[in-house]
């Protein structure tokens, strides 16, 4: 039976496909993976009072316990430590829990919510990891309260800005953020007035409702699928790089994927005109948070037109659905105030690029050869920005193209794969990027052969990643600076990945598929 047909039956009995030397490593209560889990994310709370991100106006700055962690060398390189430690102990767990979860039934489901419950909890309290783009929302927040336009005015137009914390990036750019957003940025500014700690735990509670959609959503669009909904909310929701982003991090893109999500299971579910205009509607609200959700509204279309449509019906419903989106985006705006503005700051982020994406690899040593044969840094950035539009290109005309080839029983496959060819063709990629698409693709069925595999290392060299980027480093410490901090949460979370796929002797088994636990060889 291949893997793809196990993970679809309901056998109720595992198949054990190790032997007693090994079974002790991949068996066992998930209580103690759980309460390990746990403890990780304790210590990532605990380390982002050291390394978090803080704005200057802060009272946080002033409290006594937590200045030495964040002015002093030793209380740095402690709470990196713990901050690498925690995060790579979450991403540990999370690979037990699966060893120990041997059928995906009532129990399982009860210790995953538990597992997720208990990790997410402590992060709700940290302050910002990973990212600090929740301090532009504020900021713009602060700009909608003065009456001004963030589309046509950045955010240095409000006295004090650098104060609260926005990245300079932002002093003069248009947010690339929908009127729906914009709008909920507006409520709480005006709800924190001048405690910018107070917004940043409210716009958690906007991530919070994010992650409760996509909570809900996974496992009801899995269920089409013949998919075991607790198995795909643990792919997703319990994922460590889906806390540290939606939750950690408080990015708008929870409330973007949970609209998404469920745009596309009200469509796929009912496929008539109610289904179809619900479907519309719940991907417009997504748009009007991040327009990329707009790659997942001729989708809407194809459901909506049913199986089996002829191209006619396809090209009449693909309209509908336009028209659909196009009249709410445009109540949005009337209602804002602020129009059809995000189309023009869709191109805020464009020019930024990422070492380890294709295309920004490739820009990269393009940009190099041709400086080394013309020595024109001018011609040589020309051309690597021509380099990155194609890559950009290249993916829009792949999710176009999927929009016209495959299976009808595959569209919420096909929904992932257009809004995944987008990301993965960008010069830039953020690690929450990718958790726009993943959801679709889990609950339209991850393979337990190498799929599940490059899942699990994806995860990890993203939180390698995201611990050793950004950390909040005083500027005034003379022998401290980010720079070694970064240096030194890439050697622990790098040395504890290794541990982790090539000598701990559980959780490397989870990359041999011949000593996996029977949940691999059997699917729910």
């Amino acid at each position: 039976m291949s893997p793809r047909n196990v993970e679809a039956t309901t056998a109720s009995k595992p198949v054990h496909r190790y032997n007693s030397k090994t079974a002790h490593y991949v068996t066992g209560s998930p209580l103690r993976t759980l309460i390990f889990g746990t403890i990780g994310s304790l210590l990532v709370m605990f380390a982002s009072f050291g390394v978090g991100w803080l704005a200057d106006a802060s009272p946080f700055r002033r409290v006594e316990w937590i200045i030495p962690l964040r002015y002093t060398t030793p209380g740095l390189i402690t709470c990196i430590a713990l901050l690498v430690i925690g995060a790579m102990m979450l991403c540990r767990e999370w690979l037990r829990m699966v060893q120990k979860l041997m059928v995906w039934d009532e129990r399982a489901k009860r210790w995953v919510w538990a597992a997720t419950i208990c990790w997410i909890t402590p992060q709700l309290f940290a302050f910002p990891l990973y990212s600090r783009d929740v301090f532009s929302y504020f900021a713009q927040g602060r700009l909608m309260q003065a009456g001004l336009n963030p589309y046509e005015y950045g955010v240095s137009a409000v006295n004090n800005f650098f104060q609260y914390g926005a990245d300079p990036m932002w002093a003069e750019s248009a947010p690339p953020y929908g009127p729906v957003f914009l709008w909920i940025e507006k409520i709480v500014a005006g709800m924190a007035g001048e405690s910018v700690d107070t917004a940043l735990y409210l716009f958690r509670g906007v991530a919070m409702l994010g992650v409760i959609l996509i909570a809900i959503y996974v496992p009801k669009l899995a269920k089409l699928h013949g998919i075991n909904g607790t198995r795909a909310n643990w792919l997703v929701v319990a994922n460590p790089l889906f806390i540290a982003a939606f939750i950690t991090s408080s990015h708008n893109d929870a409330l973007m994927t949970g609209f998404i999500l469920a745009g596309v299971y009200h469509a796929a579910s009912r496929r008539d005109a109610v289904g179809g205009i619900l479907g519309a509607t719940l991907v417009t609200l997504a748009v009007a948070v991040k327009p990329i959700a707009l790659v997942a509204l001729p989708f809407i279309g194809l459901f909506w037109a049913g199986r089996g449509a002829s191209w006619p019906r396809r090209f009449v419903f693909w309209a509908l659905t336009l028209a659909v989106s196009v009249a709410e985006l445009a109540l949005l705006g009337w209602a804002s105030g602020l129009g059809f503005g995000w189309i023009s700051a869709l191109s805020t982020t464009g020019g930024q690029y990422i070492w380890y994406t294709l295309i920004g690899f490739l820009g990269l040593q393009i940009n190099q050869i041709i400086v080394s044969m013309t020595g024109n840094n001018d011609l040589a950035n020309s051309i690597r920005d021509a380099f990155f539009s194609l890559g950009k290109l290249i993916g829009m005309g792949l999710a176009v193209l999927t929009m016209f080839i495959g299976k009808d029983e595959n569209l919420v496959k096909r929904t992932g794969l257009a809004i995944g060819f987008v990301v993965l063709f960008s010069p830039m990629i953020q690690s929450w990027y990718l958790l726009w698409f993943i959801p679709l693709l889990v609950v339209a069925g991850i393979r337990t052969d190498w799929q599940l595999d490059f899942y699990f290392l994806t995860t990890l060299f993203f939180m390698i990643y995201a611990v050793s980027d950004q950390l909040a480093v005083s500027p005034y410490l003379e022998d401290f600076d980010q720079n070694i901090g970064r240096l030194i949460a890439a050697v622990i979370s790098v040395a504890y990945a290794s541990w982790l796929v090539f000598l701990d002797p559980a959780t490397r088994r989870v990359l041999r598929r011949a000593q996996r636990s029977s949940i691999y060889e059997v699917s729910i």
